[in-house]
């Protein structure tokens, strides 16, 4: 059952990527979330062979799937930035990013998708970010563009799940293209995961308007904001305005299993027993 369900946490890459699976290591995951780079910053230094090679033993020694590490790309890019010169600037950052992911021999990368900052249109927006994608996959090889719901906070994208399909839908290689969905995202953006019976419904809208054939990842996150606030404040699982029936009801559903499940909640130190707790839940359903 463990080895069915992929559950982490997004750990601190403190002083080199080799870190990061050993402080996954740490908190009993079999799966995690990093950055490959500071996440704030355009330039970065160039991935040491010797930290790869440490990454790829400390992933191996910790029994981690290749699949189940879901990094994340810098939070400056915006693949449908309104000008021309932003954008392209954040599709070489992006390019860069799926690079580095290539280099640690990693599958997946995480990423919001992009905000029109009120100066063009949201369909005009919606085809920058497939045409980033586009861009990006075609001179990379291997890795995965996974395309995280938002909030739907100021101007951002993808809160819908019309607007996921629609980045989709435009992108040509469909093989390399998929969806991670953050539940306090989910639920700040107006799909109710209070109950089962919410639940049940969200994400068979998800499975109609996306299909379940895209769900590569999931970040499991309570909502520190109430349904359709469009604000994303995370909470630890059972502490928000979500509770523990969407979590346990996600770790049920056939479509998470072999997928990255990370944690990003606000209390570091109980993500031990909130994977624990996870792994309970998907006992359940046997």
């Amino acid at each position: 059952m463990q080895n069915e369900h992929w559950v982490g946490a997004h750990v601190s890459a403190a002083g080199g990527i080799a870190n990061a699976p050993l402080n996954a290591k740490k908190i009993g995951a079999n799966a995690f979330a990093l950055f490959t780079k500071n996440q704030r910053r355009w330039q970065s230094a160039p991935l040491c062979p010797k930290q790869i090679i440490a990454f790829k033993q400390h992933c191996y020694d910790a029994q981690i799937n290749v699949d189940a590490i879901l990094p994340h790309d810098s939070y400056l890019i915006n693949l449908g930035h309104p000008d021309q010169a932003q954008l392209e600037r954040s599709r070489d950052a992006f390019v860069d990013e799926l690079q580095r992911c290539q280099q640690m021999g990693l599958t997946l990368l995480n990423f919001h998708p992009g905000s029109h900052l009120k100066q063009i249109s949201i369909d005009q927006c919606l085809s920058r970010i497939s045409e980033s994608i586009n861009l990006a996959l075609d001179c990379t090889q291997g890795v995965t563009a996974v395309i995280e719901n938002t909030a739907g906070q100021g101007s951002n994208l993808g809160h819908s799940f019309e607007q996921l399909a629609q980045i989709i839908d435009k992108v040509e290689d469909k093989s390399r293209v998929g969806i991670c969905i953050d539940t306090c995202h989910m639920f700040a953006a107006g799909y109710d995961l209070s109950s089962r019976e919410a639940c049940e419904t969200s994400f068979d809208a998800f499975d109609k308007i996306v299909g379940y054939q895209y769900l590569k990842a999931m970040h499991l996150n309570d909502s520190k904001t109430p349904l359709n606030s469009r604000v994303d404040r995370h909470h630890s699982l059972g502490a928000g305005h979500i509770g523990h029936e969407a979590f346990s009801f996600i770790m049920q559903l056939p479509a998470t299993k072999r997928i990255p499940l990370i944690l990003e909640t606000i209390e570091p130190a109980i993500w031990p027993d909130e994977i624990n707790w996870l792994r309970r839940q998907a006992k359940l359903a046997v």
